[in-house]
């Protein structure tokens, strides 16, 4: 365990489920483990018991990635865990393809309906279709004015146009929408709505005052920070305040909160979680402002901030990264963008700042 990890609380160990079992966190609130294929290997999900007016049965937060492994876990729990009691209501935290690659498939089984914000929700749709913007070939030019020029990193990157449709192989076609402060009946117990932007276009995060459980989604991980990216579809984006300023979000929930992450383990210690978090951008921020004493690309600072060989599916993250850095410090007028003869662009030192 790192430094930082233990200054938290794990309360279940190293316990962790296996895919098609599941294990309990709270009454009435489980956990499942599904397999990703990446090098982040794991996704968590949680079950919760329904009872009620609508009949019996779960909801469910996130779904998984839509693969083989995940499909045939889910089976497993439909007929082991779960107890042949159908799944009602399925949410999701956002829309990236590890939370809701079988959202698709969970709620045209069950008739059941969707929930998520109206942004997660047009943003998985657009997705899915591979839409001029967000695909594969859009990303090409965004990477290539931000400093990389190798030919075959960028065919690898452009021959990516159906990778969300592969995980993500179909979506629900209507839902029903979540908003900031919003509460939410799970199983007879009121949850608090928390958005957050950053991560992706409007996270939703799952409060319980009574059971005080959050269900943190990517915003807080116990492990690692979440990706914070500046993407091809919003290139003047500043995604690294929002995220900060999102974390302000969490500020009220009391110290012994139960966060429930999407990767990592269940742990104890919110608080000081947000503040590790905000340390670690603030390092990196200073790191990147003092690089940028000379004009820099956000592909020269990728080596910066991530001192590991990366294939092209990281490196296409860690571009992304490297400029919200580079966007936080521009907006805040602490550097200015410059165009070179080449296009690429590159950040430098405002000539009235001294590091």
């Amino acid at each position: 365990m790192n430094p930082l990890e233990a200054q938290l609380a794990y309360p279940f160990g190293d316990q962790v489920p296996s895919p098609g079992t599941t294990m309990e966190v709270v009454p009435g609130l489980s956990w499942l483990r599904m397999p990703l294929p990446f090098a982040l290997d794991h996704i968590n999900l949680w079950l919760l018991d329904e009872r009620g007016a609508s009949g019996e049965g779960w909801s469910l937060v996130d779904s998984g990635a839509g693969t083989d492994a995940t499909r045939s876990a889910w089976e497993q729990l439909f007929a082991g865990a779960m107890g042949g009691r159908p799944l009602l209501r399925l949410f999701a935290t956002h829309c990236h393809p590890d939370h809701v690659g079988m959202s698709g498939w969970l709620c045209e089984r069950f008739g059941a309906p969707f929930w998520t914000s109206a942004a997660e929700f047009g943003f998985m749709r657009m997705m899915a279709a591979a839409l001029p913007g967000v695909d594969g070939p859009s990303a090409v030019p965004h990477f290539r004015r931000h400093g990389l020029r190798d030919e075959g990193l960028l065919a690898q990157m452009e021959s990516r146009r159906n990778y969300y449709p592969s995980l993500v192989p179909s979506v629900p076609v209507a839902y029903t929408r979540l908003q900031d402060g919003q509460h939410v009946a799970i199983g007879g117990t009121p949850w608090r709505v928390i958005t957050g932007f950053g991560h992706s276009p409007e996270h939703v995060s799952l409060y319980s005052e009574e059971w005080k459980v959050l269900l943190s989604g990517d915003m807080v991980l116990p492990r690692i920070s979440t990706n914070v990216s500046v993407f091809a579809v919003e290139p003047e984006g500043d995604p690294l305040r929002q995220y900060l300023d999102s974390l302000d979000k969490f500020a009220d929930l009391p110290d012994d909160t139960l966060v429930l992450p999407a990767h990592g383990k269940p742990f104890r210690g919110l608080h000081v979680r947000i503040a590790q978090l905000r340390e670690h951008h603030a390092a990196r921020l200073s790191e990147v402002l003092a690089a940028c004493a000379e004009p820099r690309s956000a592909l020269d600072i990728v080596p910066l901030m991530f001192r590991r060989q990366l294939d092209a599916h990281q490196l296409s993250f860690a571009i992304g990264e490297a400029l919200a850095h580079l966007h936080y410090l521009r907006f805040d007028g602490s550097l200015e963008r410059v165009t070179g003869h080449d296009g690429v662009m590159r950040f430098v030192l405002k000539t009235n700042n001294i590091i």
